[in-house]
């Protein structure tokens, strides 16, 4: 609900949004200009010196105003002629023009009314509406991607329009909530659709009916200061019967031209201070600093709006069409879809077909938009739940295990729990299994026990399809065909070629990048933003099931780069290696965010063996900033798969790479690389002691093998690598 009521007012009203916040932010700049360009009253100045100084430079001024940048404006008749000057408050003397800025007049006409009187007023009223109805939302989406109010600046993930979106919402929402509240104030009031509230004092009937008392000996006028003068008016030149009007921050007054004594006063009203603190607020008038600041703010409209229609684009193009999909308060059966790249939304639309053909009402949504108490119908929930990362929730479940938490109980309705996944990730169907607990533990009712989803296995959605028709006593047939993410065809620019000589033949294959669409690169999709670490996924030709290798190479380095081992009977590693430079193959990205050195300046020890040497092999290769870095390399042979290795060395001299220790298993003395973490144990525990980040890469066993010689050196220091995993200090890519 939260997500479309962002959504809609965002998309409809996207230009005069727009259009408010553009002119808006230029009119923030004239109020700070105009206090930099005024002369300003010295401290102490009364009305009564500055007055008695303009009167002795226009005989025949009429009224002085104030404004609240400071500037001092004198408007007078000179044998009939009018005139207007601003005025230096040292001097009494006019040193600029009155005349209203005519740039400031514009843009106020434009901001107000898109120059269409009342209906133009009432449409910028609209935008208005629309902006607080956005920020509020988007307040509320914030808080939830982030995982509630406390982590407002937590850091965020996913594509760079995503992160932009929020990174400038999280900044930017306080000032656009206040500007569009007061503007909404302000309309209301311009309609009078608010109580008047200002108090004006009574018309003396009783004045001296003489004239000429001198302007410095008026004693309310001696103690006002400029700083609190809005207005002053002159009688009427000859009409002994008229008064002096003057309207200060504290109220307004009637003083008489014969004797300067005060006739009458009235105070401001609450109302009246009320409605404007709410223009100053708006305006800046009074307070230019902040005007600026809400004009900055401002600024950040229209890079939401090309942001949020990008991210929008993005997520029509990941999500299919579901067709005949039901209300959530009329569903029989709900479906709630936890997906980062998109392809559960596929598994959710064959469900949903599935259901809709048994004769089931059924909802498809975000588990995102979690709410049980929409679900009057509903007999059973289904959760389609994929892992992001280290476990972490995908992109349309955010905030849903935290909306669960908050609830005082669980829904009566049966649960089904689905999780998708590879187990060649530590962290297979992490996400799911937490959901699974977390409804366990609130005594959710289950109406199947957790399943999971290996590689977008057809076979595997079948099977479990068959199960809940079973319980759900109907017959239900899942035939999924998986869409596969866009690819990109990539081309082969070079090979390195390794291990023929010992029967494991081995490549390192670099591909020139693709061209990037602009709306790419604009979004950070594709292979428009990714790092060493991150995932290239390569359908095969006759196979139906994308292989994923570790990219040894980021953005920056202008190419893409893998290594690949051929494997007997292998369908994907053996075309691979028979590429030959200018062959293409067809490729996807996927995100690996569980896999990042981080950004601080600690040390890294970075291990791995065989292949897994690749991904850090790219950290390395990118490590401009010259942190520590500290790798630990197992190879069969040196003479037969020492990957990198004269790019090694040129590295180490640069002083990207700070230590290479390698490890060599098929010599005459077999040394493996968790061997040489052990006799390098003092100096690794050190590192790890002053807060270095340890990166694993390569197979299970490796990794294993790793972790039982850390946990080994680490003892006497009290920690493990379970400690480490839980500060973020240990992090693996194993397969």
């Amino acid at each position: 609900m939260i997500r479309a009521l962002h959504r809609w007012p965002g998309l409809l009203a996207l230009a005069l949004v727009i259009i408010l916040s553009l002119s808006g932010a230029a009119l923030s700049v004239f109020p700070a200009a105009e206090r930099i360009a005024a002369p300003q009253a010295e401290a102490g100045l009364t009305v009564a010196a500055l007055a008695d100084r303009i009167q002795a430079v226009y005989p025949g001024v009429e009224q002085i105003r104030r404004s609240p940048s400071g500037r001092i404006t004198a408007y007078w008749f000179d044998q009939g002629a009018p005139g207007a000057a601003v005025i230096d408050p040292a001097t009494g003397e006019g040193v600029a023009s009155a005349d209203p800025n005519q740039a400031e007049r514009w843009l106020t006409n434009l901001h107000r009314s898109l120059f269409l009187g009342d209906g133009g007023r009432m449409s910028m009223a609209a935008g208005a509406a629309a902006m607080l109805i956005l920020s509020l939302s988007g307040a509320a989406l914030v808080a939830r991607r982030a995982g509630g109010w406390r982590h407002w600046f937590a850091p965020l993930r996913g594509p760079l329009a995503g992160r932009l979106h929020v990174e400038i919402a999280r900044i930017a929402v306080v000032g656009l909530i206040l500007s569009s509240t007061t503007a909404l104030w302000m309309t209301a009031s311009a309609f009078d659709l608010l109580p008047d509230g200002g108090a004006i004092p009574a018309t003396p009937t009783e004045v001296s009916e003489e004239t000429g008392f001198a302007l410095d000996q008026m004693a309310t006028l001696l103690q006002t200061p400029v700083a609190e003068l809005r207005e002053l008016s002159f009688p009427y030149p000859g009409d002994a019967t008229d008064v002096f009007t003057v309207k200060t921050d504290r109220g307004t007054g009637y003083l008489d031209q014969g004797t300067g004594a005060l006739l009458a006063w009235a105070d401001l009203t609450g109302w009246e201070r009320v409605s404007e603190t709410i223009y100053m607020l708006h305006t800046g008038q009074g307070a230019a600093t902040l005007g600026l600041v809400l004009g900055l703010m401002a600024l950040g409209v229209p890079a939401m709006g090309a942001t949020g229609v990008l991210i929008w684009l993005a997520g029509r193009r990941g999500r299919p069409r579901i067709r005949g999909n039901q209300p959530a308060g009329r569903a029989e059966t709900i479906v709630l879809v936890g997906s980062e790249g998109g392809s559960t939304w596929g598994f959710a639309a064959t469900l949903h077909a599935a259901l809709t053909e048994a004769r089931q009402s059924v909802h498809v949504g975000p588990m995102s938009g979690f709410a049980p108490e929409r679900y009057a119908r509903a007999e059973r929930i289904i959760l389609l739940a994929a892992t992001y990362g280290d476990g972490a929730a995908p992109a349309s479940a955010k905030g849903f295990l935290d909306r669960l938490s908050t609830l005082e109980r669980a829904p009566e309705i049966p649960l089904v729990v689905l999780g998708f996944g590879d187990r060649s990730f530590p962290a297979w169907c992490g996400f799911a299994k937490d959901v699974a607990a977390a409804a366990q533990a609130k005594g959710w009712p289950e109406l199947l026990p957790l399943d999971t989803i290996e590689r977008q296995s057809p076979q595997d959605f079948a099977r479990w399809g068959r199960a809940l028709g079973e319980a759900l006593g109907i017959p239900l047939k899942l035939s999924h065909q998986p869409v596969l993410p866009k690819s990109e065809a990539l081309t082969l620019v070079s090979r390195r070629d390794y291990g023929a000589e010992v029967q494991a033949p081995t490549a390192i294959l670099r591909f020139a990048l693709p061209r990037i669409p602009l709306w790419q690169r604009l979004a950070g999709a594709g292979f428009a933003r990714f790092q060493a670490g991150d995932l290239i996924g390569i359908l095969p030709e006759g196979g139906a099931v994308p292989r994923f290798y570790s990219l040894a190479s980021g953005r920056r380095d202008g190419f893409i780069e893998i290594v690949v081992k051929k494997h007997p009977g292998g369908l994907c590693s053996g075309q691979l290696t028979a590429l030959e430079p200018g062959d293409t193959v067809a490729a996807f990205l996927r995100r690996n965010p569980g896999f990042r050195p981080g950004r601080s300046r600690a040390p890294l020890i970075l291990i791995g063996a065989g292949t897994g040497v690749g991904p850090l092999a790219g950290l390395v290769r990118g490590n401009a900033r010259r942190r520590p870095v500290h790798l630990f390399f197992g190879m069969r042979h040196p003479d037969s798969d020492f990957f990198y290795g004269e790019d090694l060395a040129t590295w180490q001299n640069e002083g990207r790479l700070t230590r290479l220790v390698t490890a060599v298993s098929r010599g005459a003395r077999p040394h493996y690389v968790q061997d040489a973490l052990r006799g390098e144990a003092t100096q690794v525990a050190e590192l790890i002691r002053n807060g270095a980040r340890v990166m694993v890469c390569g197979g299970r066993d490796m990794a294993a093998g790793v972790a039982d010689a850390l946990a080994e050196i680490l003892a006497p220091a009290g920690l493990t690598p379970a400690v480490l995993k839980a500060e973020g200090r240990y992090v693996e890519d194993v397969y």
